[in-house]
This record gives C-alpha cells, sequence and structure tokens, in this order.
C-alpha cells in the first residue's frame, strides 16, 4: 500500500513516534523484526520503511549496517527522534504508588536516578510498547510502564511522570527508506551515504580517505564492521555531506573507488534540521 510506512516493534513504540514525526500522512506498519520491516517495503505491503541506525547514548543500533546493503531499498530521508522517557500508568494510580516499572533492557538504565529517588524496581519487558500494553492489561496501580506519550494514549494509559530521562540530549537517527532512490537536491544541505570494501594493499583505507579532505568533504561518519563473520572481510559504513553532483564529492568519490574493490551509495537525502 503506498501509503503505509513499516517500523520494527509494536504500536506506540520509537519507531512508530518516529513515522508519526516524520511522515504523520502515512499510516505505520508494527512488524516483528527490521527484516520483516525491510520485506514489507520489498513485497510492496509498505511504501517506505522506518529503520533506527544509532543512538546517541547508546551507539549503533545492532545488525542495521548488515541489513542495509544488502536490503534494495534506499535511503531517501533521515530523522532524529527525541528519546523522551515518560512513566505510564493505569488510571487512577499514582507516582507513590508505582513499586516497579516496565521497559526494554536499554530504556531502564537511561532512567535509573528517577527511578532510585522513587524507589521503583525496574523491571525488563521485550519492548517499551509491550510493556505499556502489559501494564493496560495487568490493571495494577503498582506497576507502570517506561515509553513514549504515544504508547501511553494507544494503550490508555495515565502519564505518572514526563521526561524522566538521565541525559537531556537522548535522541535516535532514523533513516527512511524506499524502494526507489530520490536523488534529486531537496534541500541546500545534502547527505550522502555509503558502504565500500577496500583493496587488499598497504594503506588503501588512509589513502582512500585522502580524497575526502583534500576536496574539503566532510564526512561525519566512518564505521567499520565484519562482514559474514570473517575478521579479514571488512566493509567500512560512512556519511558525507554533500551530494554526488557536487564537483568536491564527485572528485572525493572517483578516488576513493581507486582504493576500493567495491562501493555502492545507498542513498542521498536532505540533512535533519536537527543535526545542527
Amino acid at each position: 500500500m503506498t501509503d503505509r510506512i513499516a517500523f520494527q516493534g509494536e504500536p506506540g513504540a520509537y519507531s512508530h513516534q518516529a513515522c508519526h514525526d516524520a511522515r504523520p500522512g502515512m499510516e505505520a506498519l508494527p512488524c516483528a523484526t527490521f527484516e520483516d520491516v525491510i520485506e514489507a517495503v520489498r513485497s510492496g505491503d509498505a511504501a517506505q520503511a522506518m529503520l533506527p541506525v544509532e543512538n546517541s547514548t547508546y551507539g549503533r543500533v545492532a545488525d542495521i549496517h548488515r541489513l542495509l546493503p544488502e536490503s534494495g531499498l534506499n535511503i531517501v530521508d533521515e530523522a532524529f527522534v527525541r528519546v523522551h522517557i515518560n512513566l505510564l500508568g493505569v488510571k487512577g494510580a499514582a507516582l507513590s504508588d508505582v513499586t516497579e516499572a516496565y521497559s526494554h533492557l536499554v530504556l531502564l538504565p537511561q532512567c535509573s536516578t528517577f527511578l532510585r529517588e522513587h524507589g521503583i524496581t525496574g523491571r525488563v519487558s521485550p519492548d517499551n510498547a509491550r510493556a505499556a500494553r502489559d501494564v493496560a492489561d495487568w490493571g495494577d496501580t503498582g506497576k507502570a510502564a517506561l515509553a513514549s506519550e504515544l504508547a501511553g494514549e494507544i494503550y490508555g494509559l495515565d502519564v505518572l511522570a514526563r521526561n524522566i530521562e538521565d541525559h537531556d540530549r537522548n535522541t535516535t537517527r532514523f533513516l527512511v527508506m524506499d524502494r526507489a532512490p530520490d536523488m534529486t537536491r531537496r534541500a541546500d544541505r545534502m547527505m550522502t551515504t555509503f558502504v565500500f570494501r577496500v583493496r587488499n594493499i598497504p594503506a588503501a583505507l588512509y589513502k582512500a580517505m585522502g580524497g575526502f579532505a583534500t576536496n574539503g568533504v566532510n564526512m561525519t561518519k566512518l564505521e567499520s564492521y565484519m562482514v559474514d563473520g570473517v575478521f579479514t572481510a571488512t566493509q567500512f559504513y560512512a556519511d558525507i555531506e554533500g551530494h554526488p553532483d557536487d564537483t568536491n564529492v564527485q572528485l572525493a568519490l572517483d578516488e576513493l573507488s581507486y582504493f576500493t574493490s567495491e562501493l555502492k551509495i545507498l542513498g542521498t537525502y536532505p540533512a535533519d534540521h536537527a543535526r545542527d
């Protein structure tokens, strides 16, 4: 369906929030796994996919860098979502009633100060939205969920405390994926994402990166990861500022291609304003 965007997780998850914020006119389609999200777009069940790639507190999202190059999809946008964590309880509950709070393993440490100050024990749930759904089902005023306000709206929970995360800059970066690439210059500030493998020659990576420095191209991210579990097969993931049609980007990519055995552009898209 052309009006649907797929995400991983249950309704109310932060990926759902990203869909709601970045694509408000599209219906959000929940999927069990990242692979299911990609397949939904491939099969035409959804027009686009919303995939998290990194979090400002916890770093890279596992498996995403491995999945993107083989997905057959193209990056057409990025979205930065501020992770506001809220304590959600059943109707009529008060903060003083809560003794246990449920959420994903990654979210619990992000609220450790608040939980400790209020004598609340953190409990692990498979997903923060699942935690909200379970709390609603249990109907126990002593149990609460750590999740988004959207999750509270969906499952009929009250917000007992807002924005309780320890760090006030916790943000997750998402990529919007589509079957068709969009190489049009839709903003003054564009980003380009690509993956590459260097040739097996001395100082290949150093030489490959030199073209970006000499041509004044700002590389905002460079990460390496193993391919197929082999220590000698390393692939690099990179984000740069600019569009492939820019002369300096063209020159840098041309120099990069000389020192690489594989080079694949995953997408060109406008830089999210939250980068500033």
